[in-house]
């Protein structure tokens, strides 16, 4: 169905008419091999591969020629909502495939675009969500993604329904109310593998339970669903000391929400997803206890959801260090043993590896200049050295936040490190990047009576503010020493994360710079300002022998950290594509 109604009669026709003859569906082979030379053009899921790895092998743009870098085109997405619409981020990342184009704005709104001539991208479809765009509404959360499967694309919305398209005309095929309780919807990409789509439960922090749950491809029905927060009787439940505060339901606002895509070994049917915050996400006193499987990566059989294993980075956690950023999978040589990895940076400030086999820690780093919240991670367990099992609320070393206390500042700041933008693996050379925010937060208990929650608020137990100047950096470390390689600081926090290509590491950056670096170096090989922030991580596709990257930028949200120039940005949601 065409959203837009100029587009209906000639412009329409004329739209489809500039279309390829003929374009594959989306097979599950097809996503399978996403990461092989037949793909190589094409970005079909939203880490690109399902180990997450945000690697493009296209060379034709290289440290030697990417200083020609330029503007090929760019498509304007939105404009005709109400008054209001498009303040939140536009943190979408877009789908590649045999000459389309598709990307979602921030309400989750789908759009198919065709960009076979490499000249122009031409809107073919706008979908009819329903969703309703409150401009009253403030989008914290913004849509990060969709998903294509067969000859569907597919969109979770923050209303919590899951919506397929028809790729050819737009038109829905079929619409499921997933979330069902006050509060839930999604901000995730969802994940397409197999016969099934992965979606998480993605606003914890509105005093929720959070959850992953997997729906039937063809028809959206539910097939299974895992608790990130466990019932009790439940193992896990041992771990939310609901009873010693007098208000034995505390779990069930308990959070750890699951609102990044998680990755995918298709060796082992396991997928790999991290877990958000507990809540309230500043006071422990009012759900006790280490509270699994917030602050976790969590392992679930792809067929069942069942439990495999779980890494629990912040026991107990009161300084928002929810852990739900990307989970590289990769395979390398560590002391000389071949090992099977999970890496991931933390948004506590910490590189971490895991043995994806089993959730064994391996080794950890920190990656931000100033950490202060631990003094270390145990070598033997990878546990902060503070953490005390035989405690119901734990002290980590930069002081307790409780009620009644005074603020406890905290470094990395409460958003990391690295938040929800993606890291990125090069397998060529074996090194992780990142890029991310460097500063520190002061944070503040406000007890909160358990009869004054309300599922669907925000649920905070006190408040954070920013301590201090927030700049940002881009960093490389090697996976298999856990050292750091190359590290180079920048003006302002990023919010986009990073792809890279043979030679480059690519990122945009919230006063409108998008760059490509020197990923041996980091240092700077081109840049442009395009005005708008960048809080969407690009990606690269090709059209016939061309290579092409593609970044969506957009209005600035809460991610102005309190520079003047961020917060006097306009709006604009727009999808640029670059070639030499």
């Amino acid at each position: 169905m065409i959203r837009n109604k100029f587009l209906i009669g000639v412009a329409a026709a004329t739209l489809i008419s500039a279309m390829p003859a003929f374009a594959d569906d989306a097979t599950p082979e097809r996503l399978s091999a996403a990461g092989t030379e037949a793909e190589a053009g094409n970005w079909l899921m939203v880490h690109r591969t399902y180990d997450a790895n945000r690697f493009s092998p296209l060379d034709e743009i290289t440290t030697d020629n990417v200083a020609g870098l330029k503007l090929a085109y760019a498509v304007p997405l939105g404009g005709t909502e109400p008054a209001g619409f498009g303040q939140g981020g536009l943190e979408a990342t877009p789908l590649a495939k045999d000459g389309f184009l598709y990307i979602v704005d921030p309400w989750g709104t789908p759009y198919k675009i065709d960009v076979s001539t490499g000249e122009r991208g031409d809107v073919v479809w706008i979908g009819e969500t329903g969703v309703d765009k409150d401009p009253n509404r403030p989008i914290l959360l913004a849509s990060r993604g969709l998903a294509l499967w067969n000859n569907l694309v597919i969109v979770a919305l923050n209303d919590g329904r899951v919506m397929a398209f028809d790729d050819e005309t737009g038109d829905v095929v079929w619409d499921e109310q997933i979330a069902t309780e006050p509060g839930e919807g999604f901000t995730n990409a969802p994940l397409a593998l197999k016969d099934k789509i992965l979606v998480g439960q993605s606003y914890g922090d509105w005093a929720t339970r959070g959850w992953i749950a997997a729906l039937d491809a063809a028809t959206g029905e539910e097939v299974w669903r895992f608790y990130t927060v466990p019932e009790p009787g439940q193992p896990g439940s041992e771990t939310w000391l609901c009873d010693e505060t007098g208000n034995p339901d505390c779990w069930k606002t308990g959070g750890a929400a699951a609102w990044v895509t998680g990755s995918y070994d298709e060796a082992s049917n396991t997928i790999y997803w991290g877990t958000g915050n507990p809540v309230p996400m500043y006071d422990p006193e009012y759900r006790p206890g280490d509270n699994l499987y917030s602050n976790s990566s969590v392992a679930l059989d792809a067929d069942t959801g069942e439990l495999k294993w779980h890494f629990q980075y912040t026991p107990g956690d009161y300084m928002d260090y929810d852990e739900v950023g990307v989970q590289l999978l990769l395979d390398t040589e560590i002391d000389g043993e071949a090992r099977k990895v999970l890496a991931h940076f933390g948004r506590n400030g910490i590189f971490y590896t895991l043995d994806r086999s089993n959730g064994s820690f391996i080794n950890a780093s920190p990656y931000v200049n100033k950490l202060n919240w631990t003094a270390g991670i145990d070598p033997k367990t990878g546990m902060p050295m503070e953490y005390d099992s035989s405690k119901s609320l734990q002290e980590y070393a930069a002081g307790a936040s409780r009620r009644g206390g005074e603020s406890v500042e905290t470094c990395p700041n409460i958003q990391g490190g690295v938040n929800f933008w993606p890291t990125a693996y090069d397998p060529t050379t074996g090194l992780a990047f990142g890029a991310g925010i460097e500063g520190c937060s002061d944070l503040t208990v406000d007890a909160v009576a358990p009869e004054d929650v309300a599922a669907g608020s925000s649920f905070s137990g006190g408040s954070a503010a920013a301590s201090g100047l927030q700049t940002g950096s881009i960093f490389s470390y090697n996976v298999a020493t856990g050292e750091q390689s190359a590290k180079v600081d920048r003006p302002y926090p990023n919010y986009a994360g990073v792809m890279l290509t043979p030679g480059l590491v690519w990122t945009g950056e919230l006063d409108g710079t998008f760059g490509a670096y020197d990923s041996k170096t980091l240092e700077q090989k081109w840049s442009m300002n395009l005005g708008t922030p960048f809080q969407a991580p690009p990606i690269a596709f090709s059209v016939g022998d061309k290579e092409y990257i593609a970044i969506a930028g957009g209005g600035i949200s809460i991610a102005a950290f309190g520079y003047p120039e961020l917060e006097s940005k306009a709006t604009a949601n727009m999808l640029y594509v670059f070639e030499l």
